[in-house]
């Protein structure tokens, strides 16, 4: 990686922007509130699907939940892509962010070479510590509804820049486990083409998604462990996580049954 990892924009639009593509505009900013909240306010005015919104910097970064995700300038990448699924039901949209969870997770092993997971529903993992949040807004417009779904990624962070004991950069994986510390062009180029296939799969399929539960739980580390699931009002419950049905739900095994969840905070109980 090198040591002024400067975004090339121009490189990005290059690989990303084609006819017939789901990329039709890529903006940087060198700073910004929020991306999501800008690209959202963008669409209410008529931006255009298929843009993608990119910053240095993201001073007021959200998370789920309502938390906050914030990173030294220049040391990740932060960006939100506005898509309107074509004739598919806002219902189907809940899997918008396990896309770009899959897409994160799938980009990051192509460009460094490094064991990133998935745990339920959009957070990325490598070597149990999150590297990636995701997070996806419903905006209404005058157009109809569309969604922003913003990403988060640690790229080059050291130790003591990190936010949490149990967060990771790339960088610091790629000394650890002996990967490669890609640029944060090389990221958001090899993720956001990640993302446009299985968009398309997505939008392809008209509502028949077992594939795509069968694509995601192959990334996902929470199948098969031991978990509590916080759900609204920090009502939580425990088991066994099971699979991933078709409407991309966390199916968890407890003494009392199988339930399925379709939002709530994950912990997973064991390794």
């Amino acid at each position: 990686m090198p040591t002024n990892d400067v975004i090339d924009l121009a490189e990005l639009q290059q690989e990303l922007i084609r006819p017939g593509g789901l990329w039709h505009r890529v903006d940087l900013v060198p700073e910004t509130g929020s991306t999501n909240a800008d690209l959202a306010a963008r669409a209410r005015q008529g931006e255009t699907p298929g843009t993608v919104l990119i910053t240095d910097y993201q001073s007021a970064g959200r998370g789920r939940q309502g938390r906050t995700w914030t990173a030294p300038p220049g040391s990740g990448v932060a960006m939100s892509i506005l898509v309107r699924p074509n004739g598919i039901d806002p219902p189907r949209w809940t899997w918008l962010p396990l896309l770009a969870g899959l897409a994160v997770a799938d980009g990051v092993r192509r460009v460094a070479n490094l064991p990133a997971v998935l745990k339920w529903p959009n957070d990325v993992l490598i070597a149990d510590r999150k590297v990636c949040g995701i997070l996806s807004e419903r905006v209404d417009t005058s157009q109809g509804p569309a969604c922003v779904v913003g990403i988060g990624l640690n790229v080059s962070l050291d130790n003591e820049q990190l936010p949490v004991p149990s967060a990771i950069s790339l960088a610091i994986a790629a000394r650890e486990l002996g990967g490669m510390p890609p640029s944060r062009t090389a990221v958001i180029a090899t993720v956001l083409a990640a993302f446009e296939l299985l968009y398309g799969r997505w939008e392809a399929q008209a509502g028949n998604d077992a594939s795509l539960a069968a694509s995601y739980a192959s990334r996902c580390d929470t199948i098969g462990r031991q978990v509590r699931v916080v759900l609204t009002g920090q009502h939580s419950v425990e088991g066994i996580a099971d699979r991933i049905d078709a409407d991309g739900r966390l199916v968890v095994r407890t003494a009392s049954g199988s339930a399925a969840y379709a939002a709530g905070d994950v912990v997973h109980l064991e390794s």
